[in-house]
């Protein structure tokens, strides 16, 4: 009896003790869940808060509607697939997959702008480079084909069209001179093949140049938007759905974004539309100077390093700069309203411009402000191509500043050309002579060129950016 009351004791003791552990551990596990709840219906708020309970806004957003533009835009954003055929040019791979006597197809694709009701589209010179057909699927998934009107690689812009059943959705060109650094933006395009991605950022940064050194004259606009490989061509707009931009590049080591994208300007990108439709090339209006890049060594020597606005190094004879007053070493800070701090700046509003156009520049000469009427001239004047080199006249005031005699600068170089891959020759280089003859102007390279000199090639002759002499010998 004793042994059946000692162990009716000892369940009830352990019963006790197990109800009291499973409370206990119930009511741990309550505010486990109700944590989970309260993640679950969390709202999200800036890093920077206050604990009181009222709904807490970003001041930064506030009033700012995207919704309006996004629509405006989405329909306006067509994706553009290219196709090209080549023939089997990689033995490993036709003996593996058999396709050695078979042509094979490259496909690509970007985005493209819809800029008129008719069917005419902006794009990326690189999303249709070298493409045999172009089809363009509008956002309500028709497809058309496509034909390309005109391409410009220096802007990378090109142009299409589409005949569709009725008019289209097309998106108005705003004035990205207005831009300003801190603006919202949308990003239109097609990343990856997803069509219709709106992403939202800021303007970084204006007249962004990504190489210095390449003479390309880029003038990019900055945006923190999401940008990936498929937005090229895509829209940039502002909050009313004004097209502001070409989304153009990215700066990434991973192929991806990672935090910049870069668009080319819509009035860039409209001169070049409006010249392409027009004359079927692009007009460029040029000043006629030649400057110092800020980084160089000469730039240092001169204490330019540091300035605010373009140096002038050399003014053309004959050009709109010489006919408007413009002289070496006048320093230019302004061109109509658009503030000019570097050489980007510049270029990036004289690219929006056509020949015979007058802009009011304003320069700094010997500390004195001095405004001057300057009208463009046609930049085909000064610049001609030889041998995968351009090349341009050097002004009085340099040829005597160096003592030069004779000859002409290299301006830009292509890599791929015959002087690249045989020579050390880069631009800042002036060509003096060539099988003999020498050359005083690009004149002279044009009677040459008419002569077929390039086929017939022996020797050329350089200054170096010592103005030391180097000659190159072709053979056959």
């Amino acid at each position: 009896m004793k042994k059946l009351s000692t162990l009716i004791l000892a369940s009830i003791i352990g019963g006790a003790f197990t109800l009291g552990f499973y409370k206990i551990a119930l009511e741990k596990e309550k505010p486990q869940e109700a944590q989970t709840i309260s993640q679950t219906e969390s709202t999200f708020i800036p890093t920077t808060y206050s604990t009181n309970n009222t709904r807490i806004k970003s001041a930064a957003i506030d009033g700012i509607d995207f919704t309006n533009a996004a629509e405006k835009t989405v329909n306006s954003v067509v994706h553009v697939k290219n196709r090209a055929t080549g023939s089997a040019s990689n033995p490993i791979y036709d003996f593996f997959y058999g396709r050695s006597s078979k042509s094979r197809v490259r496909e690509g694709s970007g985005s493209g702008v819809i800029i008129s009701p008719d069917g005419h589209i902006i794009t990326n010179n690189h999303v249709i480079e070298g493409a045999d057909e172009l089809e363009v699927t509008l956002n309500n998934n028709k497809s058309y084909p496509a034909i390309l009107v005109g391409s410009d690689p220096k802007t990378d812009i090109a142009v299409l069209k589409i005949e569709a059943d009725s008019d289209l959705n097309f998106i108005a060109f705003g004035d990205s001179d207005n831009v300003r650094v801190g603006e919202w933006v949308l990003a239109v395009g097609n990343p990856f093949n997803l069509t219709s991605t709106v992403t939202a950022g800021i303007i970084s940064a204006k007249a962004r140049d990504l190489n210095e050194f390449d003479q390309q004259n880029q003038s990019f606009l900055q945006t923190d938007a999401a940008v990936n490989p498929g937005n090229s061509g895509g829209a940039l707009v502002n909050t009313n759905g004004d097209l502001i931009g070409i989304n153009t590049a990215i700066t990434s080591q991973t192929g991806s974004f990672v935090g910049y994208s870069f668009a080319v300007p819509s009035n860039i990108a409209k001169k070049v539309v409006d010249d392409l439709l027009e004359f079927g090339n692009v007009q460029k209006g040029v000043l006629g100077i030649t400057t110092i890049n800020r980084n160089s060594p000469e730039a240092v020597e001169k204490g330019i390093d540091e300035l605010e606005g373009v140096y002038v190094a050399g003014v053309e004879v004959n050009s709109g700069a010489d006919k408007g007053g413009i002289k070496t070493g006048d320093v230019i800070k302004k061109i109509d309203r658009v503030r000019i701090r570097k050489f980007a700046d510049l270029t990036g509003y004289l690219n929006s411009k056509r020949p015979n156009e007058t802009l009011n520049v304003v320069i700094d000469r010997d500390g004195r402000r001095v405004e001057l009427p300057v009208t463009l001239s046609k930049f085909d004047i000064f610049e001609v191509d030889f041998l995968g080199m351009k090349l341009r006249n050097i002004s009085a005031d340099n040829k005597e500043k160096y003592n030069i005699e004779n000859g002409v600068i290299v301006n830009d170089l292509d890599k791929g050309s015959v002087i690249n891959r045989s020579t050390d020759v880069s631009t800042g280089y002036i060509l003096t002579e060539i099988n003999g003859t020498k050359i005083n102007s690009i004149r002279d390279i044009e009677k040459l060129k008419k002569k077929n000199i390039q086929d017939k090639l022996e020797k050329i002759t350089f200054l170096n950016r010592q103005l030391e002499a180097e000659r190159y010998i072709f053979r056959d």
